[in-house]
């Protein structure tokens, strides 16, 4: 090697993967998978047997989890897909500031004030109506690939 100086460009998260490799043939419903670059909870899934040419194919139909899209792909079997990692996290719910960002209490105590308020129009409704009630809510942040969204709420009583 040179004596040269190397220039390292910083990454905040560590250097983790947000996806990880999975053989397609292994990957079952309500599993999660990658497609068009969108991390994709599996609806259904078909195998094709082997071809002339060698190959089973698996055809996937999925959902993408952030903007409930359907998107298909098809994939010989033994080849490997990228799958997300999907965290989901819950959190005690602060306060809903006017520009539909919420405030959010961590597990440590401290506050999360990046996330917008969900495009789902029921679950937005809900957590309105359950906030201006004074109703305690907690809700569910599923994160993958770098993108975060409310998916869920549950109500632990009033104030």
């Amino acid at each position: 090697m040179s004596d040269e100086e190397h220039q390292f460009e910083s990454k905040a998260d560590a250097g983790a993967s947000k996806t990880y490799p999975q053989q397609a043939g292994t990957i079952r419903k309500n599993g999660y998978i990658v497609i068009k670059g969108r991390p994709c909870k599996v609806v259904e899934v078909s195998t094709s047997k082997t071809g002339k040419h060698g190959h089973a194919k698996c055809h996937f139909v999925a959902i993408d989890i952030f903007t409930a899209k359907k998107l298909e792909d098809i994939v010989p079997s033994s080849h490997n897909c990228d799958v997300p990692h999907v965290n989901r996290t819950d959190y005690q719910l602060i306060d809903i500031s006017e520009d539909g960002f919420v405030s959010l209490l961590t597990e440590n105590g401290n506050t999360k004030d990046d996330l917008k308020l969900p495009t789902d129009e029921n679950l937005l409704a809900q957590i309105k109506a359950g906030f201006e009630e004074g109703k305690d809510l907690v809700v569910s942040v599923m994160s993958a690939m770098g993108e975060e969204q409310i998916c869920a709420l549950k109500d632990i009583g009033p104030k």
